[in-house]
């Protein structure tokens, strides 16, 4: 039998959607059907999450709003505020979306998946007070605390002289975080005791922690709710500078899957973290759909929480998304509508994937913007921070985190050497990347304190 235009066939564990032409597996919940989508957000995560999403046969349509030029290749651009609920909501409605997939952070702290529940459309991400797991330090601890999860110990304070106290309680080095929302950047790691208190004055209001020593992983839980599925284990880099130098970034770069990591370390964040985590949501009234990021240290007393994010985190998406063979579009759905439990098994691309970051000249403190991009036009270039110029469409800078080469490979090596050439390939004045990414991990030499 053969199918003219789209048709939703139901099925006991997934769907046969009839193309033109043939057939095309849509792999996803009981009932999940062709739909419209519409992406929020217009960074290196949400390319990374456009190419997932036209990359499910089920996904009849993209609209991104505000998108960027890369993600313009795959999806119709739509202008929006992405922090204005009511204007997302109604964009939603407009563009007459099925699913809507709240990429950042700052949309989800506002209301934005609240908004569009109203409307009654599907939306994957949590709502403002789950949300809060990102946007306060402080609610996260405290959610932690009652769950039992293990994390640092820390202490919220107001003042230099409760800031102080904290300080001199934990010791070298210092870590002191701002409580609310910072893009990745509110975080100081130091031994200069001068410069935890200038970051505490600088944000006003901080979490001062223990340190954690450990190699860091992050490890990615898609959850309805209820149920909770783990994406692979990722590493990324944080710091600007070779070595884990200068200071913290948004991340410039990221590799998957870990393999100095232990046999059981996602089953034993399952079990000891995540669940636990849903739970205590679900006990306070405000449980969490969407993704849960939970960022780990893996220290000689086991995995230890550092922080939880609200969203898919920006840069290991772009490898954690480039091993995912499961369609994308009918994952997220099925956490959107609470009925995860019935999606099949993910399956996992063969190898190894590598991201690298270029950023711009100044990054993180003062990046340049505005310089021209030239061979940005190549297959596994993610755009994060570019913008096309009216007069002829040159491709401009427009950020700190400009592009990122992300490639597969057999394994990390080869995944990391195609990663580089991409990045090698573009021209962009200024511009600065990290030379170590992965090479760690290759080489062996990332080891667990015992």
């Amino acid at each position: 039998m053969r199918l003219t235009g789209f048709q939703v066939i139901e099925c006991t564990a997934n769907l046969m959607i009839g193309k033109p032409g043939g057939w095309a597996w849509g792999w996803g919940t009981v009932g999940f059907r062709v739909v419209r989508v519409l992406l929020v957000g217009g960074g290196g995560r949400e390319h990374a999450l456009a190419l997932g999403l036209v990359g499910d046969p089920a996904v009849t349509a993209l609209i991104a709003a505000p998108g960027n030029p890369g993600i313009a290749d795959v999806a119709e651009l739509r202008a929006v505020n992405a922090t204005d609920p009511a204007a997302v909501a109604a964009l939603a409605v407009e563009v007459e979306a099925d699913l809507v997939v709240i990429g950042p952070e700052a949309p989800l702290v506002a209301g934005v998946a609240d908004a569009v529940r109203a409307k009654g459309i599907a939306v994957f991400g949590p709502s403002a007070e789950a949300a809060r797991l990102e946007g306060s330090k402080t609610f996260a601890k405290d959610v932690m605390t009652a769950a039992g999860v293990p994390t640092a110990r820390a202490y919220t304070c107001a003042d230099e002289e409760s800031t102080a106290r904290a300080l001199d309680e934990f010791g070298v080095p210092y870590v002191v975080k701002d409580d609310g929302l910072a893009a990745g950047k509110g975080v100081v790691v130091t031994d200069d005791r001068s410069a935890a208190l200038a970051h505490a004055r600088d944000c006003g209001r901080v979490v001062v922690e223990e340190f954690l020593d450990g190699p860091e992983v992050s490890l990615f839980v898609v959850t309805d709710g209820e149920a909770a599925v783990p994406l692979l284990p990722a590493q990324d880099f944080k710091r600007i500078g070779d070595g884990d130098t200068g200071p913290n970034t948004g991340g410039m770069g990221a590799y998957a899957p870990v393999p100095w990591a232990p046999p059981g370390l996602v089953d034993d964040v399952m079990r000891d973290v995540v669940h636990p985590t849903l739970a205590e949501l679900r006990g306070r009234g405000t449980p969490f759909a969407g993704l849960l990021y939970v960022g780990l240290a893996m220290t000689a007393e086991g995995p230890r929480v550092i922080e939880f994010n609200a969203r898919f985190g920006d840069p290991e998406t772009q490898v954690v998304l480039a091993l995912l063979e499961t369609p994308l579009g009918g994952l997220l759905h099925a956490a959107a509508t609470g009925t995860l439990a019935g999606h099949p098994p993910l399956r996992w691309r063969p190898g190894a994937a590598v991201t690298v970051v270029l950023a711009a000249q100044g990054y993180p403190a003062a990046p340049r913007t505005g310089d021209v991009i030239t061979g940005a036009d190549r297959p596994g270039i993610i755009h994060a921070g570019t913008a096309r110029r009216a007069s002829d469409g040159a491709l401009l800078s427009a950020g700190g985190r400009v592009l990122c080469g992300t490639a597969t490979g057999t394994d990390l090596a080869a995944a990391r050497d195609s990663a580089y050439a991409l990045v090698d390939g573009v021209e962009l004045a200024g511009s600065q990347h990290r030379t170590d990414i992965a090479a760690a991990a290759i080489d062996g030499r990332i080891t667990i304190p015992g």
